[in-house]
């Protein structure tokens, strides 16, 4: 087994030089960015060649053109025009690049990405295992568009929306929504493809002092794939916008699931979260997809003033899992809590890299990571980064990362990182990898527990701390009953996930 806890190293790499395929379409695509004069002069820009990665701007080219020819939204293609200018400078990531020091794309990279240009028709989904369970609030969102037939989104309360940025009928939310696309501060070469391929935005917007009852379920299924033998990895990009309002409350529960059956497909996702003056958004985030896909999300998330996040977390599917999560606490009083759990088996990597920065006075913010590789070819990795501002006087931020590992061989990198400017602030952080403890599985064993069950009840029990986090029990169970099917195929579970 392998592990290792270290403090950030940076390594600096010359611009690569490329030359680029000369396409109408990818011209097309080069001329519709924007260089700002005041910064880049004519004697001063490099060729375009020196900049770019061919192999980025063939996907950006192939996403482009795959995009609906009917949705000419001005506020969306701002959004393509954002992120289409970043992917002119933007390398594919290697291992030599810090945040991608411990995480292989090679899978992704190797394959042919082929972006998927209509959902498939609803009738050919009504029968499979992922909408056996029904929910009073939910939206379907198949490989990134909106299925309208197969979502229930009757009772909202009044002033409420759910749905496309297209279908807004609503001046006043419409305004409000586009103020913050697109967000500010942007994300890696992943945030900037999913920019340019998405079909369409999400939007989930709550008035002030609205406060919805019950959770509001999204459910994103990838149905187009390819087998897991094949070169072939089609691509989505579903993203998501919420905007709750100050006073504004909201339970949202994301839930990643695949088809029926173990394709090869690529899920890129973005949800961009503002949380206003004293509102508060609970997150619950569930990932079961295929054991030969790539999964790839962005979570970004601005707090205002005496607001509050939540976020639980458990990720178990994939080949390849990354989740950034970002979160930018911009007031006072601001409460942050992030639980995750991944639980990481053959030939999986399951990442997280998370980004907390606290910039006003008296933030709270604590983050449990927890993850499970329990095979010998599983890796997990962990960067943790808590940043406490000159102005956030009297801060508290705790952190702490868990890892068991369960057999010899497998990997575990973790790097929690806490940046401290102010100087009256409470903040801890904490690292810890292990196998189970001997002593946990004699005093087991010595109350007449056999070896085997007692190793399985402390390993669910490891993961416990995070499943029990989930605000419905509903959910609670159904997750903990598919986290135990993955650590012991024999046990027999009646409704998993």
């Amino acid at each position: 087994m392998a592990f290792s806890a270290f403090t950030p190293t940076i390594f600096s790499t010359p611009s690569p030089s490329f030359s680029i395929p000369t396409t109408p379409h990818l011209s097309n695509f080069i001329r519709t960015t924007k260089v700002k004069p005041a910064i880049l002069t004519r004697q001063s820009l490099p060729p375009i060649a020196a900049l770019s990665d061919p192999f980025v701007l063939q996907i950006a080219e192939s996403l482009e053109d795959s995009l609906p020819s009917s949705n000419s939204s001005s506020y969306l293609q701002k959004l393509r025009d954002f992120a289409s200018e970043s992917l002119l400078s933007t390398p594919w990531p290697s291992r030599k690049d810090e945040p991608f020091r411990f995480t292989d794309t090679s899978f992704i990279k190797q394959s042919e990405i082929i972006p998927v240009s209509s959902p498939s028709p609803p009738q050919s989904l009504n029968n499979s295992s992922v909408f056996k369970d029904t929910h009073l609030l939910n939206l379907t969102i198949i490989d990134g568009y909106i299925i309208d037939s197969l979502s229930q989104l009757s009772g909202l309360p009044d002033g409420v929306f759910v749905g496309s940025l297209s279908s807004i009928n609503s001046t006043e939310i419409t305004k409000r929504v586009v103020e913050f696309l697109p967000i500010s501060e942007q994300g890696d070469l992943f945030w900037s493809l999913n920019g340019v391929g998405s079909p369409d935005l999400v939007v989930v917007y709550v008035p002030e002092g609205c406060k919805i009852e019950g959770p509001l379920h999204l459910r994103y299924v990838s149905s187009e794939g390819s087998d897991k033998d094949s070169r072939k990895l089609p691509v989505s990009n579903p993203r998501v916008l919420v905007v709750v309002e100050k006073g504004g409350e909201v339970g949202i529960v994301e839930e990643y699931m695949g088809g029926d059956g173990d394709l090869s497909y690529w899920t890129n996702s973005v949800m961009e979260v503002v949380i206003g003056e004293e509102a508060k958004v609970r997150h619950s985030y569930i990932q079961t997809q295929s054991l030969s896909s790539a999964h790839i999300k962005w979570t970004s998330i601005r707090q205002e003033k005496s607001s509050t996040y939540e976020l639980v977390e458990v990720s178990t599917g994939g080949k390849l899992s990354r989740h950034n999560v970002h979160v930018q606490q911009v007031g006072s009083d601001t409460i942050t809590w992030l639980s995750t759990f991944h639980l990481s088996g053959s030939d999986q990597t399951q990442d997280l890299h998370s980004k907390i920065v606290l910039d006003h006075p008296r933030g709270f913010s604590r983050q449990l990571h927890k993850c499970i590789v329990a095979h010998s070819l599983g890796q997990a990795v962990f960067d943790g980064n808590i940043k406490v501002n000159r102005y956030a006087q009297q801060t508290d931020a705790g952190q702490l990362t868990r890892s068991l590992i369960l057999e010899p061989r497998a990997t575990v990198n973790v790097k929690p990182n806490l940046q401290i400017i102010a100087d009256d602030v409470k903040c801890s952080h904490g690292a810890a990898i292990c196998d189970l403890e001997e002593d946990q599985l004699f005093y087991l064993q010595a109350r007449g527990i056999d070896l085997k069950t007692a190793r399985r009840a402390l390993i669910v029990s490891f993961g416990a701390e995070v499943i029990d986090r989930f605000p419905s029990s509903d959910l609670r169970k159904k997750v903990e009953l598919h986290v135990k099917k993955l650590l012991d195929p024999e046990v027999h579970v009646g409704n998993s996930v």
